[in-house]
């Protein structure tokens, strides 16, 4: 059983760790064309992180947002949430693509509609 002194230590931690990341990532990812890596996530209509940029509220657990443009490239700092992606509206799609907490990358295929779910 966590106690909440041993959970705001993980948090601590987590945001810590995704600070430190986000520090280390955003040189690279800058230099490779991609927008700088910030807190939250993103989802973009070009690859590379270009294109159209659509706000993802990582605090919305479990809902399905279907997109207004397809998404084709994503990023994502968190820690404690990730994204999965659905080629189909309405969370549907055969082939569902899942980001991780810290992610930064182009999609397999066009991305209709996302969910938030715990990392």
């Amino acid at each position: 059983m966590f106690t909440s002194k041993a959970m705001l230590r993980g948090s601590a931690a987590a945001a810590a760790v995704v600070t430190a990341l986000i520090g280390v990532g955003a040189g690279s990812a800058h230099a490779a064309g991609w927008p700088p890596l910030q807190p939250g996530a993103h989802l973009y209509t070009g690859t590379g992180g270009s294109g159209a940029a659509t706000t993802v509220d990582l605090g919305d657990f479990g809902t399905c947002h279907t997109l207004s443009a397809p998404a084709r490239s994503v990023q994502v700092a968190s820690g404690s949430a990730s994204v999965v992606l659905y080629s189909g509206a309405d969370c549907a799609g055969a082939h569902p693509w899942a980001t991780g907490s810290l992610a930064q990358s182009n999609l397999p295929w066009a991305m209709q509609s996302y969910r938030v779910v715990p990392a």
